[in-house]
């Protein structure tokens, strides 16, 4: 399997001197719960930094706290779950999933027949929501740009995609996820063919990542122990799905990773493993401007 190739920096779109706000990518970042707070925000706190618009939606009590954090996100826009489909449509990608919480009971198929956004907003139970909310998104809008991590990922059937005709996506598993997901271990004969069957983009996060679609695969090496904390997987997420915004998706995985595992051995330089998600957040904006 190929390593990443350095010369994939240059690839990315990067934003001309005559653009306007909105022309730079508009990402919807779904995500949160009453349990994690944190997850999506640090999805929201790098998307902020690179794409032009992030439209957040999130339980009340984490609209409530990104609202009172305005300062750190001046070019976004606080989404209520009853807004949420024109927001859909608008983005150019979105990443749902981080810090949702998923059904107890995962082997529990729910019916969605005459589901409506209204509906799903009124279920209490967040896991059940996380579920009809990923579900009917994706049955309704197939051909959008979607990055499905963390709780979304945990809750979804593989059959969805063949279902739903799901042709530009990425999924973000670590290895216990992958297992769940597709029921055998991620080894790289196994990733490459599932990202084949079911013809999406798969980025399987580890001390080495390794990036598969149909056609290809690619290993990124790098990163450090440092990046074992809680919420580094949600900036990686908020990362890709800018990049995907404005770019293909293979391409948004794999610079994506690379990115992040360079910004983690950049902090380490400085701090060794001391640095948590957000440190990474502020660490990648400088990675990428003396990147590419």
């Amino acid at each position: 399997m190929e390593q990443f190739d350095l010369y994939n920096l240059k690839k990315i779109y990067i934003p001309t001197s005559d653009s306007h706000k909105g022309q730079n990518g508009k990402l919807l970042v779904i995500g949160g719960s009453k349990l994690f707070h944190s997850a999506s925000l640090w999805s929201l706190q790098i998307a902020s930094r690179i794409v032009d618009m992030v439209f957040y939606s999130s339980i009340p009590t984490n609209n409530e706290i990104v609202q009172k954090s305005k300062e750190e996100f001046r070019n976004g826009i606080v989404v209520s779950r009853d807004n949420l489909i024109s927001y859909v449509e608008e983005a150019d990608c979105i990443l749902i999933g981080p810090g949702m919480l998923r059904m107890q009971d995962s082997s529990r198929e729910l019916n969605l027949d005459n589901q409506s956004i209204e509906e799903i907003n009124k279920i209490e139970d967040e896991g059940e929501q996380t579920y009809y909310l990923t579900r009917y998104l994706l049955e309704k809008y197939p051909k959008k740009k979607w990055v499905i991590d963390a709780g979304a990922l945990q809750i979804m059937s593989m059959s969805w995609l063949t279902l739903y005709n799901i042709e530009n996506v990425i999924l973000t598993p670590h290895h216990k996820e992958f297992i769940a997901l597709f029921g055998e271990d991620g080894n790289e004969e196994s990733i490459a063919r599932m990202a084949k069957k079911y013809n999406c983009t798969i980025l399987l996060k580890g001390d080495v990542d390794i990036v598969c679609n149909e056609e290809k695969c690619i290993k990124i090496n790098g990163g450090n122990a440092g990046m074992t904390k809680g919420g580094t997987g949600d900036v990686l997420a908020g990362l890709v799905a800018s990049l995907a915004c404005k770019n293909e998706l293979f391409l948004s995985a794999s610079v994506g990773s690379y990115l992040n595992k360079k910004a983690g051995e950049e902090l380490s330089s400085t701090v060794g493993i001391y640095f948590n998600a957000s440190d990474l957040c502020n660490m990648i904006p400088k990675v990428m401007k003396a990147s590419m």
